[in-house]
């Protein structure tokens, strides 16, 4: 079984500035939303014996990570291929900024995958399906992922064979986990989070 959580909101996510792999903090209303994942987990994982958390090394993700760790006593491994696309030289520009000087990018729903020297679809589809590949089968797998919204794309379509069209139509939430387990692929909402005053 897989427990997948995406990083809270960052800065960047709040001002609709591209990340890719490039740092942004938690903003307060992220590192609630990260403290409603913990909690979710907390009463998913009732025992935390043999269970691993791993996550991309990118900042938002550790905090992230690192918060729910301190919820069920378990320490944060950090794998690289867990990271989010690289979206080359459009990392820190505004998606609208991006979006008025290709008008084309509007319509295309794989516009992430054709920045300028950033990672296609087959690359990290690639690096995250191999990751899968390295872990403890089914039933015996244990693990909590936190990472990113396309990686996060990528690794529940690796996870259950989906179409490239499938991956790409998936939601992206930050006020929710995915269990991957049987071969399904469950949503499973946090509680409601209000913005911090």
């Amino acid at each position: 079984m897989i427990y997948l959580c995406r990083h809270g909101q960052t800065f960047h996510n709040r001002e609709g500035r591209m990340q890719g792999q490039t740092e942004s903090d938690l903003t307060p209303l992220g590192r609630a939303q990260a403290a409603a994942m913990a909690e979710l987990l907390a009463s998913q994982v009732q025992d935390p014996d043999g269970w691993r958390i791993v996550a991309s090394p990118l900042r938002r993700a550790r905090d992230t990570a690192e918060m729910i760790g301190a919820r069920l006593g378990l320490p944060v491994e950090f794998e690289d291929r867990l990271m989010e696309i690289s979206v080359g030289d459009w990392s820190n520009r505004l998606r609208d900024e991006v979006k008025r000087e290709s008008p084309a990018l509007l319509s295309d729903p794989e516009w992430a995958f054709k920045s300028p020297n950033g990672e296609t679809y087959e690359d990290i589809m690639g690096r995250v399906s191999g990751w899968l590949g390295d872990q403890t089968p089914e039933p015996g797998r244990k693990l909590i992922v936190v990472s990113h919204g396309i990686a996060g794309w990528m690794l529940r379509g690796a996870y259950a064979n989906l179409s490239r069209a499938e991956v790409i139509a998936q939601d992206v939430p930050q006020d929710a986990i995915f269990r991957l387990s049987g071969g399904r692929i469950d949503r499973i909402a946090c509680a409601p989070v209000a913005e911090p005053a």
